[in-house]
């Protein structure tokens, strides 16, 4: 889970990073009086910043600066309800003004690659981090961090001396890396990063800005994170899935799959794809992917059961595709987890599905669902086929 700045600023605080006040508001009427209350130390100098889940705020002018409370007030009117890449601004911060004297960047992330942690420091902040990796990586120091020992004083030091940071700012710098990596532990996340990371006129280190990533995986470990998720942002299916610890994610399309399997549904998306675009459009529909929808190996009645009722609330589904290889769970499990699907479901189950099984216990799953003899249920032999079936169904329902 990503999260805005404004709680990744109040997650920095909270762990000890050094961070400047600021307020959230969703309303510009809000604006004046907060302005007044956070700039009373920084001269009445105040920062109003778009919150998206996105880069390129400022180029979109989603981040303005304001030298008084009216002025943060014009600012946020005209901030809230900007679109910037895709995302509208439906709240904004109000930070208290800086002067900045030099921009850093650091960052600490999971390494999938090297199975461990990377730190990455620069001398120069407020940059785009990947066009300076890219035309100077030389000012970018990498520096893979042991996730047993994690940010001691000890590693700290490395990273800013590897960063080229002048002896008399290290210590202090190397105080907040600490700090931010209590953040990464303590929060379960899989990326924090600051940037820029400032030092202030005064010799003050700052975290100015900060982005943070959380582990979904580790959710069962801190139950405030639950607060933390943009509730309308979220897709209803999606949010219904997630209780019933589904993997399903909403497409915008037609035909709805289910399969076990991250890679076997993901094949399944492309199939079907391929098969809606050999049919064509007919009469202004075209047979595409609706969702994506991984059972994984317990395909239980009860499983089967959410999984379908998932996809028949979404209104552009027309047809089920329903694609399983045995494996863990047997082909005659997965037909008796259909089966009894839609004796639970009973008349609210009405998309026809087209089942393609093949693995463990294939000919005995085939023969309870053939047995079974239900009106919405076609089964089919091949992942190909049974994909142009399903793909058939969404543009002909009524079939």
């Amino acid at each position: 889970m990503d999260l805005f700045e404004y709680q990744a600023r109040d997650m920095f605080e909270a762990h000890g990073v050094p961070v400047l006040p600021g307020e959230v508001i969703t309303d510009a009427s809000e604006a004046e009086a907060v302005a007044s209350r956070i700039g009373a130390d920084s001269g009445g100098v105040v920062v109003v910043k778009a919150q998206v889940k996105t880069g390129g705020r400022g180029k979109a002018g989603g981040v303005k600066l304001a030298k008084s409370a009216p002025e943060a007030a014009t600012a946020a009117s005209e901030i809230l309800g900007m679109d910037i890449k895709g995302h509208t601004v439906h709240r904004v911060m109000i930070a208290a003004g800086a002067e900045i004297d030099q921009e850093y960047y650091f960052s600490l992330l999971l390494d999938r690659s090297q199975r461990t942690l990377l730190a990455m420091c620069s001398r120069e902040g407020g940059v785009e981090i990947e066009k300076l990796a890219v035309e100077r990586p030389e000012a970018l120091a990498r520096v893979h961090v042991d996730p047993l020992v994690g940010i001691d004083a000890e590693v700290a030091a490395r990273i800013t001396a590897e960063a080229g940071f002048e002896e008399e700012e290290r210590d202090a710098i190397a105080e907040v890396l600490q700090h931010l990596w209590r953040v990464y532990e303590q929060e379960d996340a899989t990326l924090v990063e600051v940037n820029p990371l400032v030092r202030t006129a005064d010799g003050s280190i700052i975290a100015l800005d900060g982005k943070v990533s959380l582990d979904e995986n580790a959710d069962f470990r801190h139950e405030d994170h639950a607060d933390l998720a943009d509730q309308g942002a979220s897709d209803p299916l999606e949010a219904r899935a997630k209780e019933k610890d589904l993997n399903y994610v909403k497409l915008d399309g037609n035909v709805g799959i289910i399969g076990n399997g991250a890679g076997l549904v993901m094949s399944t998306l492309d199939v079907v794809a391929y098969a809606g675009h050999d049919l064509g459009e007919q009469d202004g529909v075209t047979a595409t992917p609706a969702n994506f929808l991984d059972i994984g190996g317990g395909a239980s009645a009860q499983v089967m059961t959410d999984g379908l009722d998932i996809i028949h609330s979404d209104e552009q589904v027309r047809s089920v595709f329903v694609n399983v290889f045995g494996g863990i769970t047997a082909c005659d499990e997965v037909a008796n987890g259909i089966v009894g699907a839609l004796e639970q479901l009973g008349d609210s189950a009405y998309k026809p599905l087209v089942v393609r099984l093949d693995g463990n216990n294939v000919e005995e799953g085939r023969r309870i669902l053939s047995e079974a003899d239900h009106r919405l249920v076609t089964l089919a032999d091949t992942m190909d086929g049974a994909a142009r079936q399903a793909a058939e169904l969404a543009l002909n329902p009524s079939r």
